[in-house]
């Protein structure tokens, strides 16, 4: 091993030869699917030299009976995904009969002659000719995977086509052949066995929708609307409890005024009933999903709707949205009086969250409103609401919603958020706010901001957030001057450690990123002598061609630290394995130390790498390392495809003091609290609690050869400080989470859905004694943020006890 002056670990040899090699990316594979599969796929619709006019992905049913389809989507991504992809989704609703076909028309160009048939759904995605990736999802939250191995892990996939160069596919290889004439379908028999280049081939384009339709086929045209109200009222389709006691049945002329209108996205509107039945379970709004049809119905406009009667959920282990699909509706009158909205406070909202039932769903439980607040959004579902002069508890996002507190003295934090304390004290009174009208949408506002006055919407429910207001009239924001916080300097006999997750920094990120997380550093956290980083991609990001160094990204954020008149920090890290260690497909992610070499010394030790495990060697001098930089059993299972912990030793005023920068497997794949399974399993915890065990014994070994060995841990544990994780990490009292030092209100370094929560957390060995910590509030309560994760940091006074 050699180390660079500039302080990062290079491998050199036959070790170094062996990580240059780019590792092929496994195969995704969803289970064999016996029903719905992606029978065909075709990016080339409206090019120059089609025929078609659009693109479009065919479904096709190879069950028995039907196959439902509301509450999934097609999803695309690129062929060969940049940092920047996305996954891009188009929603599905109806079913597809036994044997049958079902069309999803996407973007068309300006080539082409021919028409597709009518589609069963439409989206707006412009796929590429040559290369991308199709998926068939359940569900409509976007993937987030970029790796055929992650997208292989993720259970909500029912089938996935590859073509082209396609980086994400089934089998050993994409199909073939995809161009501007050409698609790429699924044999007659619409076998699946996971391999794309088997079960698929490339040829003319032969979209068929659900009526059997081809290419050039008619439109039928549109049945009538209603005339007269039906039986049905809107709070019978609602029933008493989650799911509808008419869903899948068809319903005809039901009654109700217009209170909303959605004509992006997930089109529809909602109508709500003007004389309801007074029971205060059974809603009295609803919402009519009008799918690629932009609605043409107005607010205030009196209504009649036909059709059929859905439950739609909107994700993995969500609640579900009752809606009325492939509406019929006439337009009575326009410019009727709205009902009065309910409004909500904290006399109106339960304290309560919502009923259990021991991990099962809840869907068929009565609902309790007056009990739970769950219950009572959902018996509100549709229907107008409003609130004044609510507290900010979640930034304004990039997609213009905040999270805002019904209950303004719900466990306040200091800065004015909402703090998420146990499993069992949820916070009832977070709503999410985004905005019905594009162009007035939801100002910027920081935590702790109120929106002043009254702000009146439909109550709705998505897969993210939960319940949320689709708001028609917007308070205004009123800036309660939230301020980024300035940690004190160390003292010269002060060592002060500090950690934060720099959210996948990589070379190629705008210089502006650099110059406010280098800030935080030089000022925020007044330079510490040692940074544990987390999230320090490879120098060229997601790019996936087995690059695992991280000098030009380490090399330009330190420069930047300087220009903010911070220290020269040198740095050591070990480089990954290629795409072994979780994160970004192609960024190879790693955990790296910055100290500043004029107030503290690194003690490099040969041995470390991706592979080989540190051990603590107890010597007469006192325990030392086997290795520095080096990596905690990185073999274990419990690191499989993801970060492992780097373990240093340093010197200070003489002493040595080993330090562990963490960053512990994401909790991707949980339960939603507001979700359908109550109480909502933590599936990711299981990692989380190995990972922990790990780190412990690691400490334990330290402390076994040297009971007063000053050990520092932190990073991001991805956990709570009340977790299961947090008791396996801190087993035997090897380690103290110094959160819990903090008065409540402080403790706290992201948030998360109007949640103030701890994913980071620094802890210390018995022999630290009386640390100063504190959490550098700089990023999580804005709209504007460097990173979604707060730093933190330690100070220890050596006179005051480091060393004995």
């Amino acid at each position: 091993m050699q180390i660079h002056r500039s302080g990062s670990v290079l491998l050199t040899g036959a070790v170094a030869v062996a990580l240059a090699v780019t590792a092929l990316p496994a195969a995704a594979q969803a289970a064999p699917s016996a029903t719905a599969v992606i029978s065909e796929v075709y990016g080339g619709g409206g090019n120059s030299g089609a025929t078609l006019t659009r693109d479009f992905v065919e479904l096709a049913n190879a069950g028995s009976a039907p196959f439902e389809a509301g509450g999934l989507s097609v999803q695309y991504l690129p062929g060969s995904p940049s940092a920047g992809s996305r996954w891009q989704v188009s929603e599905l609703s109806g079913s597809i009969a036994p044997g049958g076909r079902y069309l999803v028309a996407q973007a068309a160009g300006t080539g082409g002659t021919v028409a597709l048939p009518t589609a069963d759904a439409t989206g707006t995605v412009a796929m590429a000719a040559g290369s991308g990736t199709v998926a068939l999802v359940s569900g409509t939250a976007p993937l987030t995977c970029k790796s055929a191995a992650d997208c292989a892990a993720d259970t909500r996939i029912v089938d996935l086509v590859g073509y082209g160069s396609a980086v994400v596919r089934e089998g050993d290889g994409p199909v073939p052949g995809a161009s501007a004439t050409a698609s790429v379908a699924r044999a007659a028999s619409l076998a699946d066995t996971d391999d794309n280049a088997a079960d698929l081939a490339a040829g003319a384009p032969t979209p068929v929708n659900a009526k059997g339709e081809t290419s050039g086929g008619g439109q039928e045209p549109e049945e009538p609307g209603p005339t007269e109200p039906g039986d049905v009222r809107i709070h019978d389709i609602q029933g008493t409890t989650r799911v509808s006691p008419l869903v899948g049945t068809s319903v005809t002329g039901v009654p109700g005024v217009v209170t909303g209108v959605r004509a992006s996205g997930s089109r529809g509107f909602w109508i709500q009933d003007t004389a309801p039945d007074g029971d205060p379970r059974t809603g009295e709004g609803l919402f009519v999903y009008t799918g690629s049809t932009a609605p043409t119905v107005k607010v205030g406009d009196a209504v009649l709707v036909s059709g059929k009667v859905a439950e739609y959920y909107p994700g993995t282990g969500t609640q579900s949205l009752t809606q009325i699909t492939a509406p019929r509706f006439t337009v009575l009158s326009s410019g009727n009086a709205l009902p009065t909205p309910v409004v909500l406070d904290a006399r109106s909202v339960p304290g309560r969250y919502v009923p259990s039932a021991d991990g099962g769903a809840i869907d068929a439980l009565p609902l309790d409103p007056s009990r739970y607040a769950l219950d009572l959004y959902e018996a509100l579902e549709g229907s107008r609401v409003e609130f004044a002069d609510t507290r900010v508890t979640g930034a304004t996002t990039g997609y213009d919603e905040i999270w805002v507190t019904v209950k303004p003295r719900e466990n306040p934090t200091r800065r004015g958020g909402t703090l998420y304390a146990s499993y069992e004290d949820q916070n009832t009174g977070r709503l999410k706010v985004m905005s019905l009208d594009p162009a007035r949408p939801v100002p910027t506002a920081n935590v702790g901001d109120v929106l002043k006055g009254r702000t009146t919407g439909v109550l709705d429910y998505a897969s993210y957030g939960g319940y949320n207001v689709q708001a028609t009239e917007l308070g205004t924001v009123v800036d309660k001057k939230l301020r980024r916080e300035v940690t004190r300097k160390q003292k010269k006999d002060e060592l002060a450690v500090a950690t934060y997750n720099v959210e996948n920094l990589d070379a190629r990120d705008d210089q502006a990123k650099f110059d406010t997380l280098a800030e935080g550093v030089a000022v925020n956290l007044s330079s510490p002598d040692i940074v544990s980083l987390e999230e320090i991609q490879d120098d060229n990001g997601a790019v996936n061609d087995g690059t695992t160094g991280s000098e030009a990204t380490l090399k330009r954020f330190t420069d930047a630290i300087v220009a903010k008149g911070g220290p020269r920090y040198a740095w050591r890290y070990i480089a990954p394995e290629n795409n072994k260690d979780g994160g970004e497909p192609g960024g190879n992610i790693r955990n790296v130390f910055l100290f500043n070499p004029q107030r503290v010394s690194f003690t490099d030790r040969a041995g470390g790498d991706a592979t080989t495990p540190v051990r603590a060697v107890d010597t007469w001098k006192g325990v030392e390392l086997s290795a520095s930089p080096g990596r905690i059993n990185p073999a274990s299972p419990a690191w499989a495809d993801s970060r492992k912990p780097l373990v240093g030793e340093f010197v200070f005023r003489g002493k040595p003091v080993f330090v562990i920068g963490n960053h512990f497997a994401s909790k991707g794949g949980d339960q939603p609290l507001h979700g359908r399974y109550q109480e909502p399993t933590r599936s990711s915890e299981t990692k989380r609690i190995q990972q922990a065990a790990e780190v412990n014994t690691f400490v334990a070994a330290l402390l076994k050869a040297d009971r007063s060995a000053k050990v520092v841990a932190l990073g991001d544990f991805n956990d709570f400080e009340f977790s299961p994780t947090m008791k396996a990490l801190t087993k035997g009292r090897a380690l103290k989470p110094l959160i819990a030092t903090l008065p409540p209100s402080e403790r706290y370094s992201y948030v998360f859905d109007g949640n103030s929560q701890t994913l980071d957390h620094i802890l210390t060995s018995p022999g630290i004694r009386r640390p100063d910590y504190d959490v550098v509030h700089i990023n999580a309560e804005f709209a504007d943020q460097a990173s979604d994760h707060d730093p933190q940091v330690v100070r220890v006074k050596v006179g005051g006890g480091f060393w004995h």
